[in-house]
C-alpha cells in the first residue's frame, strides 16, 4: 500500500518543526503525514488500537527532542529513521507491559516478534512493499537470474527446493544456497533502507 504524497518528507516541514518545536500548524501537518503510518506499523506489531494510539504519542515526544539536532539529508530515508525511533518505542512499550503484567506469555511475544522480523514473513506481508521493490531491484542488478529465480520459487513462492531444482535443472543444494545467499542479501539491503540517517 504505497500512497506517494505521504511518503514524501518535506524539507521544510521538517525545518520548520526544528527552527519552531512549538509550530502547531506544523506538528499537525507532520502529525496528519505520518500518524497514520505509525498507527499502521503498531497495529501490524500486534498492537490494539489504544495501545498504537499510546505508542504513537510517545514517538511524537521522542520525535520532538530528536528533530531540533536532525540535518535533513534528501538521500538518507527520513521513513527508515521514523520506522527505527517507532520500532524502539514499540519495543519499549511491550517490554514494560510484559514487565507490569508478569504474564507467563512473555515467550510466546518474543517468538512472535522473531517471526515477525523473519524475512520470509516480511516476503508476505506487502505492508513494506516499498521498501521490499526497492531492495529487490537492487539485488536483482548484482546476482544471476538462476540464482534470483532459485531464491523467488522457494522463498517466495513456497516451492520445495526439489521441485525447484528440477525447474531450473540446478542441484538441490545449489537451491538452498541460493536462498540462504539472497536471503542475507535483502536482510541487509533492507536493513540498509531503514536505518536512520547518519548523525541522527
Amino acid at each position: 500500500m504505497s500512497d506517494g504524497s505521504s511518503l514524501k518528507t518535506s524539507p521544510s516541514l521538517l525545518g520548520r518543526l526544528r527552527e519552531t518545536p512549538d509550530d502547531q500548524s506544523a506538528w499537525g501537518e507532520f502529525v496528519g503525514r505520518y500518524q497514520p503510518r505509525l498507527l499502521a506499523w503498531c497495529q501490524r506489531w500486534g498492537l490494539q488500537d489504544a495501545d498504537a494510539q499510546d505508542v504513537c504519542q510517545n514517538v511524537m515526544v521522542r520525535l520532538a527532542a530528536k528533530l531540533r539536532s536532525l540535518s535533513y539529508d534528501p538521500a538518507q530515508s527520513f521513513r527508515g529513521w521514523l520506522y527505527t525511533i517507532t520500532r524502539h518505542a514499540w519495543s519499549d512499550f511491550v517490554a514494560e507491559r510484559q514487565k507490569r503484567a508478569n504474564v507467563s506469555d512473555a515467550a510466546a511475544a518474543l517468538q512472535t516478534l522473531q517471526a515477525r522480523e523473519d524475512l520470509e514473513a516480511r516476503l508476505k506481508d506487502v505492508f513494506d512493499l516499498e521498501l521490499l521493490e526497492e531492495a529487490t531491484a537492487r539485488i536483482k542488478r548484482r546476482i544471476e537470474e538462476k540464482t534470483w529465480e532459485a531464491f523467488r520459487r522457494t522463498a517466495m513462492l513456497g516451492e520445495s527446493a526439489a521441485d525447484a531444482a528440477a525447474q531450473l535443472s540446478m542441484p538441490i543444494a545449489s537451491v538452498f544456497k541460493a536462498k540462504s545467499n539472497v536471503q542475507k542479501m535483502l536482510q541487509e539491503e533492507l536493513q540498509r533502507l531503514e536505518s536512520p540517517a547518519p548523525g541522527t
